[in-house]
Parts: C-alpha cells; structure tokens; sequence
C-alpha cells in the first residue's frame, strides 16, 4: 500500500505520544529481564513503518535519548527539538544507534540530520556517566580515534555517529542471498555480512561514510536490539525482512536481547523478546489448522505461504538463538506428518513440497533442528525420494 505524509512533519504528536510509551514499555521489560538501566540500544527504523505511523519508531528512539521533538503551530512541522532534563526523565538516558533502511534514508533525510543534531546536542550535555552514557562514549571513542592518529575534527564527528545503515544507493541485507546459497558455515558469516552491508554513517558531513570499526563498536557494546512492528499484515515468518535486521545483528553481536515491539494496538504496546514472537507466531497462525486450511482453498500460492514459514524459521535458527527444536517439530507436524496436508503440497505445488523437505533436511544436517522423534530423519528421506 501506498501512504501519503509530509516529510517535514514526522514525527507528528501522535507518533511522539505512543514513542514515547512504547520508549517506557521497552524500558520496563529491560529491567525485569536485567535488573538494570538499559545503556545502549540499536533501534531499527524503517522507512515504510515511518510513513504509517508518522515516524513511531524515531521517536521511540528520541524519548529513549531523551530528547522531544517540537512543532510549529498551524503546519505541524518539526523545527526542531529539546533536550529534556534527566531530572524529568526518572532514569538514565539510553545511547541510541540507528540502523535505518534504505527506503528511510531516502526519504527521510530530514529526520536523520534531526537525530543526529539531537545525538550531538545530548553528548554536549554536562551531565555525570551514570546518567549520560551518550556523552562517556563519546569521549572514550574520541580519545581511541585521537590516540591512532585520526585528526581531532575527525575523530570528533566520527565517535558522534549514531545512525548507520546499507551503503547510498543499496538496500537491505546480504543475508537472504547466504541463505538461498548455502554457501554459509557458521552464525559469524552472517554477523559479518551484517556489519559489512550496514556500517555506512549519516548526519551532518557523512552520507554514507563506511566506519566499520565504529559501528562493530555500536553492534559489541549494545545491550540490546529493539525493533517495533506497527501491524499485523506480516509476522516474523512472513517475510525475511526481520530476519535480515534481527538476525543480523544478533549474529553480529553474539546477543540473544532481541526485543519485539508490537504496537499494532496502540492503546496496549506489548513487548516481547524475540523467541517469545516467534513462538506466538507459530501457534497462532504458522501452525494453526485454522489458517493452513484457509492457505489449502487458495491452492498454489497459499502451498508457497506454507514453505516462506518454514523457509523464514530456518534463517532465523541460522542467524539467532531464538528457535527451539519444538519449533521445527510444530511445523514438520502441521506441514509433513499431517497427510491431508502434505497431499495438499504435493499436489498443488510440488516445488514448495520439496522446498520444504529440503529447508528440514538442512536444519537437521547443520544442527538447528534436533527432533524429538528419532525417525523424523528417515521420514524425511522417504519423502524426498518419492518426491524427486
């Protein structure tokens, strides 16, 4: 679908409203699961998303920053921001990284040169390390960049970044292409596909300056990922799109703090790690009777629905360590075992069967998938052969 919106405007007040909850929500989940402040965070933002919600996840962003946008009265567009007192606060402000997409970057200039002046303005604040850990990183980055030689000018701007992403002109991840190949042999492959394709700076004199070293710094150092889905047209297993920015970062990182953020009901933000999301996915809806038989009335295409789920979990048990064994196990008893169901497959789209056969077999020969069956390997083989 197509969304129409002025620029100059995002975020508007409604977005800033439920970023700024959504910012309390995510902070929240954080210290039940830790017992402790957030300090880093990489924050996804896309540029579809931005154009729905007027901006949701960059504002969840600045309200983690700590920083409010402001409006000019009468056209509602953003003229600038302010930094807001850590004594409003409550807490600690988070330091932010942006990883943006490359539909933001294009059309969403203005707000990136926005973050990132609201990034400066931050570490420019006098302000103890405890409660601005944006000003204490920039002073150890700083002082790193001066001690290996980088001018100081230099060094100044290039510890300021905080918004990365793919390279001017190129989009998404290289991750989809390891998967479809194959030609991948451990977790790290795809961590370093991640931070090659996504270490490219933007803000006041960087359009897409590569500082490798810098954003490996930012993927290390995080606490945790945070990425915000505003409706339900698509989960985690529809699309490879969150597996690309999720599993990317996790196998970049080597963190398993991946945090979910729904806010497709915004009256009731609900924040769930990553395997919580996948796992709710896959009851309800993946492997649910209910909608594979809704899949079954649409004959081809609704066969290639059924073998993206499984294709998708696979790619996230490659990238991340947030897919179960049971979870294989939900899919290969819904999609495999279930012979009204694989009938379906085999006869509707014999190459979704097979694809699908293929996915499983491969988790089980790389170790993703550990079934809890002792003769689900032999099953498989079976059906491959009476398939080929």
């Amino acid at each position: 679908n197509l969304y129409a919106l002025d620029p100059r405007g995002v975020p508007t007040p409604t977005a800033w409203t439920l970023g700024w909850q959504a910012a309390d929500a995510l902070i929240t989940r954080y210290l039940q699961d830790h017992g402790d402040w957030p300090k880093r965070l990489v924050v996804d933002c896309w540029g579809t998303p931005a154009m729905r919600t007027g901006g949701d996840e960059l504002a969840q962003a600045m309200a983690l920053l700590g920083v409010r946008p402001l409006w000019e009265n009468g056209s509602g567009r953003v003229t600038g921001f302010e930094v807001m007192p850590a004594s409003v606060l409550g807490r600690p402000r988070v330091d932010v990284t942006l990883r943006i997409s490359g539909l933001f970057r294009d059309v969403f200039p203005q707000q990136i040169a926005l973050f990132d002046q609201a990034v400066r303005a931050v570490m420019a604040e006098d302000e103890p390390a405890d409660v601005n850990p944006v000003a204490s990183a920039l002073r150890t980055d700083r002082a790193e960049l001066e001690a290996g030689g980088t001018p100081a000018a230099e060094a100044e701007r290039w510890a300021s970044a905080r918004v990365f992403g793919a390279a001017p002109g190129a989009y998404g991840t290289a991750l989809p292409g390891l998967i479809a190949r194959g030609d991948w042999a451990a977790r790290a492959d795809f961590g370093a596909a991640y931070l090659e394709g996504s270490c490219h700076a933007y803000g006041k004199g960087l359009e897409g300056v590569p500082l490798p070293s810098l954003f490996r710094r930012r993927i290390g150092g995080a606490d945790a990922l945070v990425h915000h889905q505003d409706q339900r047209e698509h989960d985690v297993l529809s699309t490879d799109g969150f597996m690309q920015y999720e599993g990317g970062f996790s196998a970049a990182a080597a963190l398993a703090n991946l945090y979910h953020l729904d806010s497709s009901e915004p009256e009731s933000v609900t924040v769930r790690t990553l395997g919580e999301e996948i796992a709710r996915v896959l009851r309800g809806r993946a492997a649910n009777p209910r909608w594979i038989d809704g899949m079954m009335r649409h004959g081809y295409r609704g066969a290639g629905e059924l073998a993206a789920s499984v294709d998708t979990l696979f790619a996230f048990a490659a990238t991340t360590t947030a897919v179960r064994p049971h979870h294989f196990d939900q899919l290969y008893d819904a999609y495999v075992d279930d012979q009204r169901v694989w009938d379906f497959l085999a006869q509707s789209n014999p190459a979704a069967a097979r694809h699908i056969l293929d996915r499983l077999t491969e988790a089980l020969e790389r170790g993703l998938w550990h079934p809890r069956r002792n003769s689900t390997g032999d099953d498989l083989r079976r059906r491959k052969e009476m398939s080929a």
